[in-house]
């Protein structure tokens, strides 16, 4: 079976360059495991550490090889989504252009086997708007990251983003929410961050996603395709809960109705997380994915292997959901 991995990371080291050489924040500093540590702006808690295995996109792909699949992968940024928000405009707009340049690179370099998606400064929404419409018209990239937060002085759910939201409507791209660091780190601090990592990240997507429910915003924009990472956060399990206070958003539908809408991976070190998923979100909604080099698919594919799935379902999850979810374009070659 051909496999597609929707959540998988690669960071391209010519980007840290310029925020190596920053006076103030945001900035970053070379850590002693061969990557970087991101400081957000403001000198705020909510650090980002990579590690080596974060920036060579051919060793990344060679441990793919090594699992005796045939994995082609769908680059995602993850955490440091909010960076490009965290600049001045033009920074933030200069930031996400190169950053671009560098993912169409890699699709260029690996037809069929490496998809990628655009960053987008979320500060202004006119350059929001132009730096998208860059990076699929002229770059071709396939879908737009979305971070759960616009650092902590902005919100993704923010009226003047509206204009943003139909763009990415209007092009048809999936939108990938993945959690920050930047907005409960405070919050959870301590334990050499065991708690944030473990908890603040899930809280994060899942208010993010929530607040794109709650707006209304995914109720105006019927054709927003939002995929949250780690199997929905909190949100599937807290469903009834969301219903039981939707009424007092004022939303036509309850809360369910529209997170049934989205979609997820199936990035959980936990089979019965990853089963529930399946169950909430249902077959079609579900994509395989790792979240490397932050967890090893070695335990992901374990852990997939211990829940009860026809073939059909497991040919859904590992390949054909990404495909058309995402609206991947498939040489003739890799679908066959």
């Amino acid at each position: 079976m051909k496999i597609i991995d929707s959540h998988f990371h690669w960071w391209p080291r010519s980007i840290f360059e310029p925020l190596l050489k920053r006076e103030g924040y945001p900035k970053a500093v070379v850590n002693a495991r061969g990557g970087y540590t991101y400081q957000g702006a403001n000198g705020r808690r909510g650090t980002v550490a990579s590690w080596k295995e974060w920036f060579d996109l051919d060793e990344e792909l060679g441990y793919m090889d090594s699992l005796g699949h045939d994995i082609s992968v769908v680059c995602s940024i993850g955490p440091l989504s909010v960076y490009f928000s965290e600049l001045s405009v033009e920074e933030g707009r200069d930031a996400a252009l190169a950053w671009n340049e560098e993912m169409a690179w890699a699709q260029r370099r690996y037809p069929g086997r490496v998809w990628a998606s655009a960053a987008v400064p979320l500060v202004d929404t006119r350059v929001a708007i132009d730096v998208l419409d860059d990076a699929v018209n002229r770059l071709g990239l396939m879908g737009v990251n979305l971070p759960g937060s616009v650092g902590k002085e902005g919100m993704i759910d923010d009226e003047r983003l509206e204009p943003f939201y139909s763009r990415v409507e209007e092009l048809g791209l999936p939108m990938f929410l993945h959690p920050t660091d930047a907005v409960f780190a405070d919050l959870l601090q301590g334990y050499n961050d065991a708690l944030h990592l473990s908890l603040g990240r899930v809280m994060e997507v899942s208010a993010a996603a929530s607040r794109l429910i709650l707006s209304g915003m995914m109720e105006r924009h019927p054709g927003l395709r939002i995929v949250m990472s780690h199997t929905g956060g909190a949100l599937p399990y807290q469903s009834g809960r969301m219903d039981k206070n939707s009424g007092t958003a004022g939303l036509p539908k309850p809360v369910s109705h529209y997170l049934h809408r989205m979609f997820t991976d199936t990035v959980s070190p936990h089979s019965a997380g990853m089963k529930f998923a399946i169950e909430y979100f249902g077959a079609d909604n579900v994509m395989y994915g790792t979240d490397y080099p932050c967890w090893d698919p070695a335990v992901c594919l374990k852990l997939l292997e211990e829940i009860e799935m026809t073939p059909a379902v497991k040919q859904k999850i590992f390949h054909d959901n990404a495909v058309r979810i995402l609206g991947l374009k498939m040489p003739a070659a890799a679908a066959a």
